[in-house]
């Protein structure tokens, strides 16, 4: 069954694009279902066809499509997605994206750039989205960009739940890369009871346009540093981190972010760094060849399956953390 039905003949239907299939066919297995069969493939100057194999009518759709390279490609591939459900008459269609795409872009920092976040958000809900559902946010605000109910689900839960089991946290202090991942650092030292510490970066005077000098804020001489952050990409932000806690007297130092992008330099960055544990989760795929030994993925998709299963049965996905928001 690709379904599940309930009272009034309600049907739940899961389509998965093609940038993370595992990911999508661990979330349906925890929901009990299958992804809904689907044709998708490009024509010869790239244009993207989708088709569902089966009828879609009256269901509550849910499109499942992680933002990763090509992302461009995948985001027209989800766009065309809802397109097709909106215009086969599914009753409301929630588009999942574990990884949000162009977050980063959620604000002009100077003249004549764009605001591509909300552009994203004004796309899906062109195509025909009625809901949005999306893991940790680069940040918060970008909830108020769709024009519509955003579920915004927190991977903190798992990724605590996993430092707890393996570290000492009496030992344990924070460590928020950036003044931007401040707020981030803060739940976790709720959630642990630790203590936090915070990396101030400062520009060289002599040297333009780039940051010389990584001061940490707070005592980490002895303590097992635990790095927090939404995303790693190219690993430059947090392997420097990692070189000041260690210059400043840490015992250890282990890193953890939602989001495993792992562009570029990364996986080579993360390998010669003093962090001796990186744990993401699989909110985007990571092939074989970036799987290096310090790297730990935990899955997201039984956290994305009970969010989807409340918002199916008209529940609060809120609950599932606490009433966090």
């Amino acid at each position: 069954m690709t379904g599940i039905r309930r009272q009034g003949q309600k049907t739940l239907m899961l389509f998965s694009g093609r940038a993370h299939p595992e990911l999508a066919a661990e979330v349906a297995a925890c929901l009990g279902i299958e992804p809904t069969p689907t044709s998708a493939y490009e024509f010869a100057n790239g244009e993207i066809f989708v088709r569902f194999d089966e009828s879609v009518r009256g269901s509550d759709a849910f499109v499942i499509q992680s933002h990763c390279a090509p992302i461009n490609k995948w985001i027209m591939e989800q766009l065309i997605m809802v397109d097709a459900l909106k215009r086969a008459s599914a009753k409301r269609i929630t588009v999942v994206v574990p990884f949000y795409g162009y977050a980063r872009q959620d604000k002009k920092h100077r003249g004549r750039e764009p605001i591509s976040a909300r552009l994203m958000a004004d796309l899906f809900k062109a195509a025909g989205a009625d809901r949005l559902m999306a893991v940790d946010l680069h940040t918060a605000q970008i909830q108020g960009f769709f024009d519509g109910p955003v579920d915004h689900l927190f991977a903190l839960p798992i990724l605590a739940d996993y430092i707890e089991s393996k570290l000492d946290t009496s030992r344990i202090t924070v460590v928020a890369p950036d003044a931007g991942r401040v707020r981030v650092a803060e739940r976790w030292t709720d959630r642990l009871n630790c203590p936090l510490a915070i990396i101030h970066k400062r520009r060289d005077p002599l040297v333009a346009n780039e940051v010389k000098i990584h001061e940490v804020v707070g005592a980490v001489e002895g303590r097992i540093c635990v790095i927090v952050d939404d995303m790693i990409d190219t690993a430059g932000t947090i392997t420097k981190a990692a070189d000041a806690l260690m210059e400043n007297g840490a015992a250890d130092v282990v890193a953890t972010a939602t989001h495993a992008v792992l562009s570029g330099p990364a996986v080579d960055r993360l390998k010669n760094s003093p962090i001796s544990e990186v744990v993401v989760t699989n909110t985007l795929p990571v092939p074989s060849e970036r799987r290096i030994d310090k790297l730990t993925v935990l899955t997201i998709a039984p956290m994305l399956a009970r969010a989807i299963q409340e918002v199916f049965e008209d529940g609060s996905v809120t609950s599932l953390f606490n009433g966090a928001s």
